[in-house]
């Protein structure tokens, strides 16, 4: 099980990326414009700058669902390769089922 604050710091992480979400692809797509000038798009640039950090995506983590575990997920679940297999095995996951030859 993950510290409870690490799961919540991302869970603030996630809330705050999605305010943010419109404020950031309308400063990237004016700093990207290549009929702006350079003075512009720099200082579009400078505008996601002074943005807060942990406001853009990619400071979001992937975590279990379960346990908070942070390696190791499948995105099609939302849980650890371990809580899948344990899931599995006991026939909870609808669909899969373990293999055997």
């Amino acid at each position: 099980m993950a510290k409870q604050s690490s799961i919540r710091k991302n869970e603030r992480r996630k809330k705050m990326a999605k305010k943010y979400e419109a404020k950031w692809a309308a400063a990237l797509a004016r700093a990207n414009d290549p009929s702006l000038s350079v003075e512009e798009r720099f200082a579009e640039r400078i505008k996601m700058q002074k943005l807060p950090r942990n406001s853009h995506p990619t400071r979001v983590r992937n975590r279990c669902a379960l346990t908070g575990r942070t390696r190791g997920n499948y995105r099609k679940f939302g849980i650890s390769r371990i809580k899948l297999r344990e899931l599995a095995s006991q026939g909870l996951i609808p669909g899969v089922t373990k293999s055997s030859w």
